[in-house]
């Protein structure tokens, strides 16, 4: 018997001048006459966690029904498609009301420390402890993203609360936030290389390099010991990679040349939809090339001022939040949630569409979407809107509702997807005990 495959290492990158690409999983790293499940086939868990701002409206989010089946709600309704992926989870709480706390507490489990100064405690936050269990062997054990600059927001933002509590959803330790990337050409270079100041990306632009076409010598080297279904993964990955790099320098360009944002920071599009999308990609690119296996996106600040015209939302989002039963108000929030849950819809797809293993990245992943208040105008603790999305490599099943006991503190959550990442925890934060996922 001849054995002709060859075997690829699953650490194999592009190299090009200032570049290093990671790959995608090929058939070709898997050795011959070897058990999958010995293999970097064996699928790779993922952990992500997309924060959206000041609730979801009430009456417009929790489906009606439990269990299977249920009735999927107006801000539910672009999630649809991935009913069977979907788990609802109502009926969970925060410690506290507020904007501050509930940001820190949200995937702490904790009651933050009240003050103004530098002398901040939360505690370390899900994201990190699952990161500390299953990132250590990729390039980022995890990412933190935004699309909202937090760095002028200082001292107290929230009644006695330091705005360190609002500015990032991410807590290495109890003592130390994690800033929040919101560059995506920065998030980019981090990526794949070529890192630089301002000024030297802005001259990369003008000049038109590609960090793609720098390794194109190495690519050409690969597809020649590739298969052809290798070649066509690896070309759809490549073109994934292009597309974003090619929608950077469109942003930079016109970031480049707007008069009226001057200091703007390159590779940031003027437009919330392209920079909410961009960063999106960027992640399930990172996760693809297994440049990192745990992230958090924060796509807005808790008290944001951001107006959304791509929707026909004029008034600030903060603003808004506070609506005094006012019906327009009303509208408009729900417009503006179900507008963030459409955003999510699109990398859920994208995520679907991406061959991993013997699946999708959908199939081995598991993300949190969810907010740290329910009623904004109150910014209420109570009945967290929480949605948990994706396979989980087999351990998480969808379609479901699950609701929980009354004020169940969301701490009990995250003990509980600690535990599918294997963490063995049995205590975070103030649980007291655990939720059946």
């Amino acid at each position: 018997m001849f054995i002709m495959k060859r075997f690829m290492s699953r650490r194999t990158v592009l190299r090009g001048m200032g570049a290093a690409i990671g790959l995608p999983f090929l058939e070709a790293m898997t050795p011959a006459l070897t058990a999958t499940a010995q293999t970097a086939a064996t699928p790779l868990k993922r952990f992500g966690v997309v924060f959206v701002p000041l609730g979801e409206r009430p009456g417009y989010w929790t489906p009606s029904g439990i269990g299977a089946d249920f009735e999927f709600t107006p801000i539910l309704k672009p999630l649809e498609p991935f009913r069977n992926s979907i788990t609802v989870v109502s009926e969970l709480c925060n410690p506290l009301d507020g904007h501050a706390v509930s940001v820190a507490a949200w995937l702490s489990g904790s009651v933050p420390f009240r003050t103004v100064a530098e002398n901040v405690r939360a505690g370390i936050t899900i994201d990190q402890v699952i990161a500390n269990k299953i990132g250590q062997d990729t390039p980022f054990p995890s990412l933190e993203v935004a699309t909202e600059d937090f760095t002028g927001w200082i001292g107290g933002c929230d009644t006695a609360y330091s705005c360190a509590y609002m500015n990032t959803i991410s807590w290495k330790s109890p003592t130390t936030p994690l800033p929040m990337e919101i560059n995506p050409r920065v998030l980019f270079e981090r990526m794949f290389g070529r890192p630089g100041t301002s000024a030297q990306r802005l001259q990369r632009m003008h000049e038109n390099r590609s960090i793609l076409d720098s390794v194109q010598e190495d690519v050409a080297d690969l597809e020649k010991k590739l298969g052809t279904k290798d070649r066509g993964r690896l070309d759809d990955y490549l073109g994934h990679v292009r597309e974003i790099e090619q929608r950077i320098q469109k942003a930079e360009q016109q970031a480049g040349t707007t008069a009226t944002v001057p200091d703007a920071p390159i590779g940031i599009p003027e437009s919330f939809d392209e920079h909410a999308a961009l960063m999106y990609d960027l992640l399930a690119v990172a996760w693809e090339a297994n440049i990192t296996r745990v992230f958090t996106y924060m796509k807005s600040r808790d008290a944001s001022q951001r107006v959304y015209p791509n929707i026909g939302v004029m008034e600030p989002h903060h603003a808004m939040s506070h609506h005094g039963n006012n019906p327009d108000k009303l509208a408009g929030l729900v417009k503006l949630n179900t507008y963030h849950a459409s955003l999510f819809a699109r990398f859920l797809e994208r995520l679907r569409s991406t061959p991993d293993g013997d699946g999708s990245l959908l199939d081995h992943s598991l993300i949190l979407y969810g907010s740290g208040m329910s009623e904004s105008d109150t910014h209420s603790r109570l009945n967290l809107p929480t949605l948990l999305v994706g396979g989980l490599a087999g351990q998480m099943k969808g379609n479901r509702h699950i609701q929980a006991a009354k004020e169940t503190p969301i701490a009990n959550l995250m003990v509980s997807l600690g535990n599918k990442f294997g963490c063995d925890l049995e205590k975070f934060g103030i649980s007291t005990g655990t939720v059946e996922i």
